[in-house]
């Protein structure tokens, strides 16, 4: 079996996480997974047009989440449903880096393992797969993946200059 994206993406350090999150990213083929997320976005104008031409979710408090994982030979479709509201990003690696699709965005990650923890770093965004735009625009988008009592668990916030928080999210999910 050739590897999955995080264990590319990540190398000797992803043996090292928490079985949880070894679980979740080291699936090949296809995998389900279930949770309770808490959804905040941004209330300035702009954060609420960026989160809608990015396909973000709207806020919600304790809602049922899903993952289903698709993995293929050229990346992995990630397709979130947070209480009825769809999300779905495009993952793939190349050139040393994480990419990810979502909506006209194509985000650049560097990924570290340490603490028992995933950390992703933006590395560079283009918008519509073409023009690029300054990473240091995106600064403020961060997200760890940890283990907490044996459960996988995710914090995401995004937050861009004068624009503000455009979503924070967090949870936690359990395969199915």
């Amino acid at each position: 079996m050739s590897p999955t994206l995080f264990q590319q993406a990540l190398g000797a350090s992803f043996f090292r996480l928490p079985e949880s999150l070894r679980r979740l990213h080291g699936a090949q083929g296809h995998g389900h997974w279930s949770g309770v997320a808490t959804i905040e976005r941004g209330r300035n104008p702009l954060a609420r047009l960026c989160a809608r031409v990015a396909g973000l979710p709207g806020s919600a408090r304790d809602v049922a989440t899903t993952v289903e994982v698709i993995a293929d030979a050229r990346g992995e479709t990630w397709r979130r449903d947070f209480g009825g509201r769809p999300m779905a990003t495009r993952l793939s690696f190349r050139d040393g880096r994480l990419r990810e699709r979502l909506g006209p965005l194509q985000f650049r990650y560097a990924l570290l393992g340490n603490d028992g923890a995933i950390w992703w770093r933006v590395d560079g965004v283009r918008l519509f797969g073409l023009l690029p735009l300054p990473a240091s625009l995106f600064e403020g988008v961060r997200c760890r993946e940890f283990e907490q009592d044996g459960r996988y668990r995710f914090e995401v916030e995004a937050r861009l200059p004068l624009v503000g928080r455009v979503i924070r999210y967090e949870g936690w999910l359990a395969p199915d």
